[in-house]
């Protein structure tokens, strides 16, 4: 996966990190065919180095676009049956392991964010630095598309979701000037909708911080595949899938996925007991040990090769008991999924 706007060669991010990362999982399971995920298969590149690297392991790899399902099953032919690809959002994690008799996994992976072959292919309309119809799907069976928000979407709730999403400052401006514009004629592609956006952005605003379009695209794109929601089920479903002794890797790409992977695995790495008692009760230990000192980013050498990475943020941990981050985190991993027009 990776940051919005640029094109480059498929390059997996952070690729030796993770590997080295969800490896000891693999080595300390014992026999072989331990289980492993990769929740964001996208192109297959870290599944690939997975594969290859962990001889003993079996890996299932999920994704939503069925684009990206077809070309890493080919990819990954050679490694037979220990490779599956299932079409699944990443939240639905806990169905796809129990319809393939799996009880626990040794790793898994997120690699969040749109990913390289969403990106290059133009006319999917992930991207503002060309035209192309307003898509933004992932997964192109799914009847929402950034066209039905831009206009149908009331000017308070589309304020709403480039100010949340986006984390955009002038959100109200933004929103305004997309109802009026639709008003006269429904938008249809990217460009006018770029240009729209540029517009309403002050022009001393303009002047800094990339394209003024980045974050309403980011806005429109996280809206369009409810990319927060599943994420905020899907990464306490992932823990509580671990065995003990178990990894999960995560890199994110923005301020809003980093926060919540942050969020559930300082959950799980406290402990649950009261403040003060002598001894914490059976029950209230950390079920998880960080790997990882805060976020860790690319190195700059990275970032040089394949400028896609250059917002990475990884972050790890390690389940060391028993027990539910879903619990701890009071049901918000399994909050009921948002119902959206379709």
């Amino acid at each position: 996966m990776a940051a919005d706007g640029e094109t480059a060669e498929h390059v997996p991010v952070m690729l030796e990190r993770c590997v080295e990362t969800l490896a000891p999982a693999a080595e300390d399971g014992g026999a072989d065919g331990a289980v492993f995920v990769d929740a964001t298969l996208g192109l297959g590149g870290h599944s690939e180095a997975l594969l290859t690297r962990l001889p003993g392991i079996r890996l299932i790899g999920l994704d939503r676009d069925p684009q990206a399902l077809e070309r890493s099953r080919a990819r990954l032919a050679r490694f037979g049956d220990r490779f599956e690809a299932v079409h699944a959002v990443y939240d639905e994690l806990p169905d796809v392991l129990d319809r393939l008799g799996v009880a626990s996994i040794r790793g898994i992976l997120f690699d969040l964010g749109v990913s390289s072959l969403q990106l290059d292919m133009r006319e999917r309309g992930f991207a503002y630095a060309y035209d192309a119809p307003l898509d933004m799907r992932m997964d192109q069976t799914a009847p929402l598309t950034a066209r039905e928000v831009v206009n149908t979407y009331p000017e308070r709730e589309l304020a709403r979701i480039l100010r949340e999403y986006g984390e955009e400052r002038f959100a109200q401006r933004v929103a305004a000037a997309i109802v009026a514009a639709r008003a006269k004629d429904p938008l249809e592609t990217t460009a006018p909708l770029a240009e729209l956006v540029r517009e309403a952005i002050p022009a001393a605003t303009r002047r800094t911080g990339g394209h003024p379009a980045k974050r309403a695209f980011q806005a429109l794109r996280i809206e369009v595949n409810a990319e927060l929601a599943v994420l905020e089920r899907a990464i306490p479903a992932a823990v509580d899938a671990l065995e003990v002794g178990g990894r999960i890797a995560v890199l994110a790409y923005h301020s809003l996925e980093d926060r919540l992977v942050k969020r559930v695995l300082a959950a799980g790495a406290a402990s649950t007991a009261p403040v003060g008692l002598p001894v914490a009760p059976p029950g209230t230990e950390p079920v998880l040990r960080l790997l990882t000192r805060g976020a860790e980013e690319p190195s700059e050498a990275e970032v040089a090769a394949n400028p896609r990475a250059a917002s990475a943020k990884f972050r790890a941990a390690q389940r060391v008991r028993r027990g539910s981050v879903a619990t701890r985190l009071g049901g918000a991993g399994h909050a009921r999924r948002r119902m959206r027009k379709g």
